[in-house]
């Protein structure tokens, strides 16, 4: 028969376990979302945005948080309003002891928000207050931060502005493409999650309010963010070419002195070379070792990605099209012009 010791023990753990309603979209939430399923909380829905088009042939696809769900035979709901009254109405039904969002891509309603009791947390891929927004990850690196990591914070009304709840520091790597450093922080992210709702689900959860004055902006990215632009100095190109793989990539129009035929790139690694420039040779052009002066120092290209192509190593791309020194790589939106190299 049990005691009265282990049944208040019982009930105490009992407690500790979370109901919990899951919003989110894209691929960065799936290791947290591994994470989840394999605690002692329970995941009564996911939310997710309809399937879109994607791909070269535009193919109607489910996001990558639907792919899970499906997976894992977990309660799933596709919706392109999270608000609405219906909605609402079933979330509520499922009556969650919290809300999680992670890359939802979608504002979320206070009344949403405020229906359950432990309320919503977030779990953001950079060190707020700095780079709220979209594409945290992008611009730190297209910035030249040293530093990034994860914060988990509670939603507010105001974009990535909730207390916080947990944050950890980590490097961003010398070559680390944005790529990579999304799928570094979406494992780094999942523990760190757990180990906060387990503290929110006790009692021993902080709440730290941020310092607003210290923010800055990560908007979403635009493909013309990826314009590059090649007056301007070498390092800054590369961090954009690495922050920007892979989408929308870093982009120029390549146009070879022979033929005088352009064709759009996307460059997908590049290294700064330091050089004096001593033929005072404009930028956008390759030198005699094939690498493209800049407004200071030059870049080399290590691989390139033609339009409608597959990404391959500079040496083939130049092999494949005979390229040689004073052949061009010139900004998109700079091909009308009659000088290339401006």
């Amino acid at each position: 028969m049990p005691t009265k010791e282990t049944s208040t023990s019982a009930r105490l753990a009992s407690d500790k376990k979370m109901k919990i309603v899951y919003l989110g979209s894209g691929q960065f939430g799936i290791p947290c979302l591994n994470a989840l399923a394999g605690s002692d909380h329970t995941i009564t829905l996911i939310v997710t945005q309809p399937p879109q088009p994607a791909g070269r042939g535009r193919k109607t696809t489910p996001t990558p948080v639907a792919k899970w769900a499906k997976s894992h035979s977990q309660n799933l709901m596709e919706t392109d309003n999270i608000n609405t009254t219906e909605n609402f109405k079933k979330i509520a039904s499922l009556q969650p002891d919290i809300i999680i969002v992670i890359a939802f891509g979608q504002k979320i309603s206070n009344q949403l928000i405020n229906l359950p009791p432990k309320k919503a947390v977030n779990v953001h891929a950079s060190l707020l207050p700095k780079y709220r927004g979209a594409a945290p990850i992008n611009w730190a690196i297209i910035n030249g931060q040293t530093q990034t990591g994860i914060t988990i914070i509670t939603l507010a009304e105001k974009i990535d502005a909730g207390n916080i709840l947990a944050q950890k520091k980590t490097q961003i790597l010398p070559q680390e493409t944005a790529e990579m450093l999304h799928n570094r922080l979406a494992e780094f992210a999942a523990p760190m999650l757990l180990e906060t709702i387990d503290r929110i689900a006790d009692g021993t959860a902080t709440y730290a309010p941020q310092d607003h004055s210290q923010a800055t902006a990560a908007p979403r990215l635009k493909k013309s963010d990826g314009f590059l632009g090649f007056n301007n100095p070498a390092d800054s190109l590369e961090r954009k070419i690495r922050g920007l793989w892979p989408w929308p990539g870093a982009s120029a129009v390549y146009i070879s002195k022979k033929t005088q035929k352009p064709q759009q790139v996307t460059i997908a690694m590049a290294q700064v070379v330091k050089t004096s420039n001593p033929q005072n040779l404009a930028p956008g052009t390759l030198d005699q070792n094939l690498n493209v002066i800049c407004g200071q120092d030059s870049i080399k290209i290590i691989k390139i990605k033609p339009q409608s192509s597959r990404t391959m190593d500079f040496t083939d791309f130049v092999n494949g099209r005979k390229t040689q020194p004073g052949d061009i790589f010139t900004k998109i939106h700079d091909l009308a012009s009659p000088d290339p190299h401006k």
